[in-house]
């Protein structure tokens, strides 16, 4: 995973724990709420950023080879 993709995971996961700190102490609940309420556009965005930037490099495959686990020659 490069950093494009692991900077909104982490940030969505960070937001995540505390939305549930939060709730489960009882502490903060109008920022529970606000956490609430921007958590679909956040997880959209991230699903977003890595769709985006989430490409692997795969080989190409030589003639008569089928696509599926290397190990099979």
């Amino acid at each position: 995973m490069n950093k494009s993709e692991a900077i909104p995971v982490i940030i969505i996961s960070s937001l995540l724990l505390l939305y549930c700190i939060l709730i489960l102490t009882g502490t903060a609940i109008g920022i529970a709420e606000f956490i609430f309420i921007i958590s679909p556009v956040a997880v959209a965005w991230m699903v977003y950023q890595v769709i985006r930037y989430g490409k692997k490099e795969y080989p190409e495959l030589k003639d008569e080879q089928e696509w599926g686990y290397l190990d099979k020659e």
